[in-house]
């Protein structure tokens, strides 16, 4: 006996089948495209060709649990109540904003490549923020929730409908959102029925507040944050000082390429985003401010704590790579970064103890790579603790790297943003925009970061720019000299795409040699490695046994530098190969986390905690006392 549904499902494969004749079906998809793009069956929804379901069913209809405007954050029931015969297939997409065309555009097929599918299919003309299954409800497949629909003479149901209901977490990104309901699963969908658009309350409210440092006093902090305001706005702090926003914001045009995600179906309007420095602050002190204006609204008193001077004694800051995001709920989402929760929520913690004075996010920031809606859910995700200590970034492959944009590596990872997005949210002090290079000293550290994805050859201005900033570290005042990249030059990791790049290693590292770096960290790897004292493959120096176990590199009698892969903050772990390390690599870790460093003038001892149990799962110290 065939069944509604199936005749339905049926029916849409015939219309599928026949509209799809004139364009190439979708074609394998190699492991390399899959390594950049992250591809999943969601992501390629793009591919299918979207048409209303031949569907005559009356009794459909969609809830949801917000009638009113929605806050800035929250959670959404939607319910879907009048459904015939639930599917295993039968999903709900978040669409934004509500009023984008969400058939196909077949007219746009080269725009798409970015999403590692090269079929010349169709795409939705907008992408889905969010999706669930209906089926994360237990009891729609169960038709646990049963309404009688139609009743007989002899009062007997003659027809019996079901429901269910999930559950979306939602940001304030100013746009109406749109609850679509699909069947034929992310292969073969089509739109059953759709509700009305919900908007905001305030789509001008002053959001995402988070700090940077400005220079290496201690006494000024830049704060940045995101409004549907474009008019200037101002920062309130330090009980009676204020500082008005410079306002930015970027089109697609600013994107990249020509053919890319965000130029197209990945756009969403960033809003505007204001920066404004706060002066007059002392370091290693704790302040408050709160943002924005009478007319776009204000944020609460939000308490920050300034990092200590340049020669100052002591500091304390944590430091990662690879982080991104995950969802608050059970949707499928473009990517997911599945340790990056336990991260966010144990820094968090450290941040409220009072105890950390900065942040270092040494690449693949958010991974929105092209998907601009992500940024807003990245920077909500980060606020407990970016809006009280300076959070420094550096530039990842997933912000910059796309083909013919001035990237040394001409890969599509960034989906079309070129690190305009990143520059726009995460406003370094650097030298001038797409330079994305800088140092600054913090207490008795002096941090280098640099730009692996930008030309670093002997020739070129950033590497200039690095040996002139390495060569004038005064060591008197900062002791330790810290550099900090994304990719890394020593991984023990195997991959299709070479994790080091020795043509890098071969300018760069015998720049931190001569300039006697102390402690060198990498991400793009997504695990834990940490080396000997290392040069050119060979150690050139072990660490000691301390008293308590800890491993301890004497830098009195310098030999080089120590190297540490710290990308096991969020995006799936990379686990180590079988085979023997090389010597070099004294502890391999595939743990989610993040690292903590504490510097005095004598001392920097180094910490991997695993965030999930707290644990620390690797600790060593670099002295230069005389031993």
């Amino acid at each position: 006996m065939i069944t509604y549904k199936l005749l339905v499902t049926l029916l849409h494969i015939c219309l599928h089948v026949l509209s799809a004749s004139a364009s190439p079906s979708p074609v394998p998809v190699s492991k390399e495209l899959k390594e950049h793009t992250g591809l999943t069956p969601f992501k390629v929804i793009n591919r299918r060709i979207i048409g209303e379901c031949p569907d005559p069913n009356p009794y459909l209809d969609i809830k949801l649990s917000a009638s009113s405007p929605l806050a800035d954050e929250g959670n959404l029931t939607v319910t879907v109540s009048g459904v015939l015969d639930p599917d295993e297939d039968d999903w709900l997409g978040m669409i934004s904003p509500s009023n984008m065309h969400i058939s196909d555009c077949p007219l746009n097929s080269l725009m798409y490549k970015q999403t590692g599918d090269l079929s010349s299919l169709p795409l939705l003309c907008h992408y889905p923020v969010k999706a669930q299954f209906l089926s994360n409800d237990p009891a729609y497949l169960n038709c646990t929730k049963k309404e009688c629909r139609k009743y007989g003479d002899d009062n007997e149901c003659l027809v019996t409908t079901c429901a269910g209901s999930v559950s979306f977490h939602f940001v304030n990104i100013r746009t109406e959102l749109e609850f679509v309901f699909f069947a034929g699963g992310f292969h073969i969908p089509c739109i059953l029925k759709r509700a009305a658009p919900i908007g905001f309350a305030n789509p001008n409210q002053p959001l995402y507040g988070h700090l940077s440092g400005v220079d290496s006093t201690g006494t000024a902090m830049r704060l940045t944050w995101v409004s549907g305001d474009a008019t200037p706005q101002q920062v309130d702090y330090a009980e009676g000082k204020s500082a008005i926003s410079t306002v930015t914001s970027f089109t697609p045009d600013d994107m990249c390429g020509d053919l890319s995600p965000a130029k197209d179906f990945g756009w969403h309007d960033p809003g505007y985003i204001h920066s404004a420095i706060m002066t007059g602050l002392l370091p290693s002190t704790s302040f408050s401010y709160k943002y924005g204006s009478d007319y776009a609204g204000w944020s609460k008193d939000i308490s920050f704590r300034t990092p200590p001077a340049a020669a100052a004694d002591e500091t304390i800051f944590l430091a990662y790579g690879d982080m991104g995001k995950a969802p608050l709920d059970q949707s499928v989402e473009h990517y997911i970064q599945p340790g990056s929760l336990s991260v966010v929520e144990a820094i968090a913690d450290e941040v409220a103890s009072g105890n950390i004075d900065s942040v270092l996010h040494i690449g693949d920031i958010s991974y929105a790579t092209g998907f601009l809606v992500e940024w807003d859910y990245f920077l909500s995700l980060i606020t407990p603790v970016a809006g009280h200590v300076s959070y420094m970034t550096a530039m990842g492959n997933h912000e910059r790297d796309y083909t013919d944009s001035g990237s040394v590596y001409e890969t599509p990872d960034s989906g079309g943003e070129c690190g305009v997005a990143y520059e726009s949210y995460f406003q370094m002090p650097t030298q001038a925009k797409d330079k994305p290079w800088y140092s600054f000293e913090q207490a008795s550290v002096h941090i280098t970061v640099i730009s692996t994805e930008q030309n670093w050859d002997e020739n070129s201005e950033q590497y200039h720019w690095m040996q002139k900033d390495l060569a004038s570290v005064d060591r008197t005042r900062t002791p330790w000299l810290i550099f900090a990249g994304h990719r890394p030059m020593y991984s023990s990791q195997d991959s299709i795409l070479p994790s080091v790049d020795q043509d890098f290693v071969k300018s760069i590292e015998p720049l931190l040699f001569k300039n006697k770096v102390d402690l060198a960290l990498f991400g793009h790897v997504h695990n834990y490695e940490r080396t000997c004292a290392v040069f050119q493959n060979q150690c050139k120096g072990m660490p000691a046994k301390g008293k308590n176990g800890v491993d301890i590199y004497n830098n009195y009698n310098y030999t080089a530098p120590v190297h540490v892969i710290i990308g096991m903050a969020g995006f799936t772990l990379d686990i180590f190969p079988d085979q023997a390390a090389d010597d070099w690599s004294l502890v391999r870790i595939s743990e989610f986390g993040y690292t903590k460093v504490h510097a005095t003038k004598e001392n920097l001892s180094f910490e991997f905690v695993n965030s999930k149990t707290r644990e620390v799962l690797d600790g060593f110290n670099i002295t230069k006392a005389q031993m």
